[in-house]
């Protein structure tokens, strides 16, 4: 099992980052391996509601169920993944922090599958993207 942290610091206030980022509507938008994802669950949104991803790793295309295990906006939510090649916990944190919001995202997992032959070079192409991606919210997020 593997873990790693990742923070970015966002000069946005909390609650619109929280949105943003809570919202697999906007995934597409700042997540390079997101090609899609949606909301399974009614609304209100908490913990056990589900929400679909398409994606993609290492050139493979990925189909995943994400489930909420923790949910407090504007402040903390949690996701697992239980489907599909890489199994996951993933914890954002937000705090505000110098008239912006620090995100802070622990991930823990491991990988299966036809990924397990290569789990530490999946892993690390994961932290990676999770930088690249926080970047790129960093960057939508402050051109508003």
């Amino acid at each position: 099992m593997a873990t790693f942290t990742v923070t970015t610091f966002i000069n946005r206030p909390l609650q619109e980052v929280f949105d943003f980022m809570s919202n697999p509507a906007n995934f597409a938008q700042w997540q390079s391996g997101t090609k899609s994802a949606k909301w399974a669950s009614e609304r209100p949104i908490g913990v056990g509601s589900i929400f679909n991803s398409i994606g993609e790793m290492m050139g493979r295309e990925m189909k995943m169920d994400l489930e909420i295990t923790q949910w407090s906006p504007p402040t903390v939510w949690g996701i697992k993944g239980q489907s599909g090649p890489m199994k996951f916990e993933a914890i954002s944190k937000f705090e505000s922090k110098d008239g912006g919001t620090q995100v802070t995202q622990t991930f823990e997992g491991e990988v299966g599958g036809l990924f397990s032959i290569a789990e530490g070079l999946a892993i690390k192409q994961l932290q990676k993207q999770v930088e690249t991606d926080g970047n790129a919210l960093k960057k939508l997020l402050e051109a508003k």
